[in-house]
């Protein structure tokens, strides 16, 4: 359930040069322009077209844009296209010179292979990433011949779902240069018949309003949005594009009754949608993740988020809230009503929520379960209510029960199906598929939250898709003799402004019609529904219709069925798993639909030989926004989610730099003599120093030319505070003056004084807070005590780095402000599964090489990947200076050696 149903479109076809972005002013005085306006280092886009065809919801969608090398010498093109991540691909081309090269659709270990054998050629590159928050983005280059042209088309479907009473349908228009004949055209067709219809642009001007076209009647809707070159232009003496932004379309459908049944070439679809019912009254209970690492602008938005939520609560709604950090704490003993009195409490309690500690999720998700079954069983919420539970989380549950597939099984265990989980993951340092599947196992669904400004806003809207219940326990029932390969058709809960679709296969060829029988519970008693459709009129009243493209109902089926057996499969195992994959994947194939399971090869002319490319479907649970998708782990941007802003060093010493501008980090390591003290941070203003000492194995290999190397003692120092802490694998020395207090790693301690928060979890890590500052995380590890080469080390991350001065230096500190860099291009590695590349970074061009480093602070034992760009050569050409020049006396010293 999305905020809002989305058919979003990135438009862009874009020779490559550096683009910047314009201010829109209205245009006054329009003249008309030279020819020269139109191309950009040397590439001209004549056309560009959007044709959207949308019947019965479900929307089949064709790109196509074609453009012309005006320059003396061949010119690279780049086609860039944003797609809904709920859309799958079904078709693309190329066509040069009356030449096509088409896509063709494969499964995926068999694309991989091909894949595999051009990346040893050096010949490829993948054409899908996750670029936002609900859209992937396809991107093609090929280079073309002086006076050539070329035609790109993509065809994608998507079915769209309806919230808050309309369906959506998202254009984002990004032309980046004036286009001769741009074009939108949308035309929709819903037997039902539209009842509004509207559009809209974020870059629309008054002017530009009269350039939208829109009209509907009876069951045809039409928009159109077809702007001159002039019109385009940000002003009248400019070649800048005006067109950046989104452009909207929203309609809904008459309805009559609850459902509507359609019937064409022996496949069915039943829409239900009952308006003007009484709501539920609900149950909610709250789970908040308050450990430490949800401190800052997390819990800040969390509380805010959650403070609107109250304000729409309705009287006779009950809550709760459990926080969960090491320990588990609830707001009252049982759920509540939403009365006057008890929602002002509820408010001040909220704006007191604060971090603590490590994420005991089992401890706070089994506590909102429990007090749930209480209030039913105790007759203490109305039999009539609808229950829910939304948890909101950032990280891996590291305290209690921290298995991931125990936690799964003792929550199933525990809900027994009678109410359904709601998982918001905020952020990317969760394990998102451990979520989603918790979630699907009992009737919810999970949701990435965004950490960005609007992270409250994102928490608001999905409360407002489940705060109106209107039905629960919903089944839908067609004659079972009659009917095949039936999707879900049972449903825990219907919400108001949504809907319900179930599709299947006619089998009695004798059928002369259909009737689908709805049973549910209602806020005040049972309902029922029921729906009858002729088969042969149905059908007939459908074919003849302009806007329908042939076989969409069977096509909607298919993509409804793999969509939910996608779902099934991600919580199944064994055979069941096995099962729904072949079943997945044949229809993926039979229907050339782009999924998780197929890729689409597509081949492309560069330097007189063919070359392989991949368009593959990114997953939720693995893609990261921004990042690049590949058929195997092993390649570029592939692998886990990337955390929340830090910098940290670990391991051998690894440094990772986290760039928050590309989601993406940069590594590095220093190789350097045991004993040896490196200035990690040094913050003149702020008075924070941070040193680290290396340790090594406990017996040098004499096979090995770099010699392993990890930090056994860390010092930090902060002057106004007159504050020393000094860690080791064995103790933790706080030094506050001229007080000195010595800890071990076997304490848990919480030590608070103004100004300062240290927090000890036992044998795991220690948290320093200093004020409104960065805070630091130490990461123990420790061995095997007989290991005969490993001992213990530790690692530091810190957060926040951007609250310390711009002065901050250091082998870490140089990197908390602003650094940038682009990858120039991509090749194979001696590493067949790391590629390397070029990067430009501080104007220097160095090769990099595609890795994973670990980031221990949820999972101390065994960490989460972090894919990185990897520099060679103790970070030479990324670091200031050589890494010598970082070599201390002491601990606490800051004179170089």
């Amino acid at each position: 359930m999305e905020n809002h149903l989305l058919f979003y479109i990135l438009l862009a076809l874009i020779p490559v040069l550096e683009t910047s972005d314009f201010l829109i002013t209205p245009f006054k005085n329009i003249k008309k322009r030279s020819a020269d306006d139109l191309i950009v280092n040397g590439i001209e886009i004549y056309s560009m077209k959007i044709d959207s065809k949308v019947t019965s919801r479900f929307a089949h969608n064709v790109i196509t844009s074609r453009a012309v090398n005006r320059a003396n010498v061949s010119k690279e093109v780049v086609f860039d296209v944003d797609l809904p991540k709920t859309a799958f691909i079904t078709n693309f081309s190329m066509t040069i010179d009356g030449v096509t090269y088409p896509g063709t659709i494969k499964e995926k270990e068999v694309a991989k292979k091909q894949y595999e054998k051009a990346v040893s050629r050096g010949q490829t590159a993948g054409l899908v990433r996750a670029s936002g928050r609900k859209t992937e983005k396809f991107t093609v280059s090929v280079n073309i011949a002086a006076a050539s042209k070329v035609t790109f088309e993509l065809t994608y479907e998507e079915l769209l779902k309806r919230n808050f009473g309309k369906y959506e349908m998202f254009i984002k228009v990004k032309p980046k240069q004036l286009i001769n004949n741009f074009e939108i055209q949308a035309n929709i067709f819903e037997p039902q018949g539209i009842s509004e219809l509207e559009a809209q642009g974020s870059f629309i001007t008054n002017d530009l309003s009269q350039v939208i076209k829109k009209s509907f009647s009876g069951k045809k809707g039409h928009v159109s949005f077809k702007p001159t070159i002039d019109q385009q232009r940000t002003c009248a003496n400019c070649s800048t594009s005006l067109l950046d932004g989104d452009f909207t379309i929203k309609y809904d459908v008459k309805r009559d009754r609850p459902g509507d049944l359609q019937i064409v070439n022996g496949y069915f679809v039943h829409f239900f949608a009952p308006t003007n019912l009484p709501n539920f009254p609900k149950n909610v209970v709250f789970v908040i993740d308050v450990s430490g690492s949800m401190y800052g602008i997390g819990i800040q938005q969390t509380r805010e988020a959650l403070l609107k939520i109250l304000e729409d609560i309705r009287e006779d709604d009950y809550l709760n809230f459990i926080l969960f950090g090491s320990d588990v704490h609830v707001w009252k003993n049982t759920l509540v009503k939403a009365t006057a009195e008890n929602l002002k409490k509820a408010k001040d309690f909220v704006q007191a929520i604060n971090t603590q500690g490590m994420t005991n999720l089992h401890g706070g998700l089994m506590k909102g379960i429990e007090m749930l079954t209480t209030a039913f069983e105790t007759n203490s919420v109305p039999k009539r209510s609808a229950s829910i539970i939304i948890m909101l989380t950032d990280g891996q549950p590291n305290e209690g029960v921290s298995d991931p597939q125990e936690i799964q099984v003792n929550v199933k265990k525990a809900i027994q199906g009678r109410y359904p989980l709601y998982n918001l993951a905020f952020g990317y340092g969760i394990d998102y598929n451990f979520l989603e599947k918790m979630a699907l196992e009992n009737k919810g669904l999970a949701r990435r939250i965004y950490p960005d400004s609007d992270s409250a806003i994102q928490m608001e809207g999905f409360y407002e898709e489940v705060a109106n219940p209107m039905l629960t326990e919903v089944e839908l029932k067609y004659p079972e003799n009659a009917i095949s390969d039936l999707t879900q058709n049972i449903f825990k809960h219907y919400y108001d402004g949504s809907e319900i679709v179930v599709a299947g296969r006619i089998t009695d060829n004798d059928l002369n019609s259909l009737t689908a029988d709805v049973k549910a519970q209602g806020a005040e008693n049972d309902v029922t529904f029921s729906e009858q459709a002729d088969v042969e009129e149905t059908a007939k009243a459908l074919q003849d219709q302009e806007y329908i493209f042939g076989d969409y109902i069977e096509r909607l089926w298919a993509y409804l069925t793999i969509q939910q057996l996608l779902d099934k499969r991600t919580v199944a195992q064994g055979e069941e798993k096995e099962n729904l994959t072949t079943e997945a994947l044949e229809l993926s194939l039979k229907y050339k639909f782009v999924t998780p399971l197929t890729s689409m090869v597509v081949t492309k002319p560069e330097d007189n030989e063919d070359k392989a490319a991949i368009a593959d479907k990114p997953v939720e649970a693995r893609a990261v926004p921004g990042t690049q998708s590949y058929p195997t782990h092993s390649y570029l941007y592939s692998s886990p989610q990337i955390p929340s802003l830090y910098t940290s060093v670990d391991g051998d010493p690894h440094f990772i730099i986290s760039v928050p501008q590309k989601e993406d980090a940069i590594c590095f390591n220093i190789n350097e003599e045991t004993g040896a003290v490196l200035n990690l941070i040094n913050d003149p203003v702020t008075g924070i120093r941070v040193n680290g000492q290396l340790i090594g194995d406990k017996r040098v290999s004499s096979d090995a030319k770099i010699q392993n190397t990890y930090f056994g003692k860390l010092g930090i120092e902060n002057k106004k505070l007159e504050l020393k802490l000094e860690v080791t694998p064995e103790k933790i020395t706080l030094q506050k003056g001229r007080k000195k207090t010595v800890f071990t790693w076997l304490d848990t301690v919480t030590l608070r004084q103004e100004g300062l928060t240290v927090i000890i979890n036992r044998k795991k890590n220690l948290v320093l807070s200093m004020g409104d500052g960065a805070s630091f995380v130490i990461v123990l590890h420790q061995v095997w005590k007989k290991h005969p080469l490993h001992q213990d080390f530790l690692g530091l991350y810190t957060l926040d780095s951007h609250k310390l001065s711009e002065r901050t230096h250091g082998l870490l500190g140089q990197f908390f402000h602003h650094i940038d860099f682009n990858i120039l291009e991509i090749h194979p590695g001696s590493d067949p599964k790391k590629p390397d590349a070029t990067i430009m970074i501080k104007n220097n061009k160095l090769t990099v090489t595609r890795g994973w480093q670990k980031d221990y602070r949820k999972d101390p034992k065994h960490g989460i990947d972090i894919p990185c760009w990897f520099v060679h050569n103790n970070g030479a050409g990324l670091i200031d200076g050589v890494h010598t020049d970082y070599i201390v006396s002491n601990i606490f010293g800051t004179t170089v050696n």
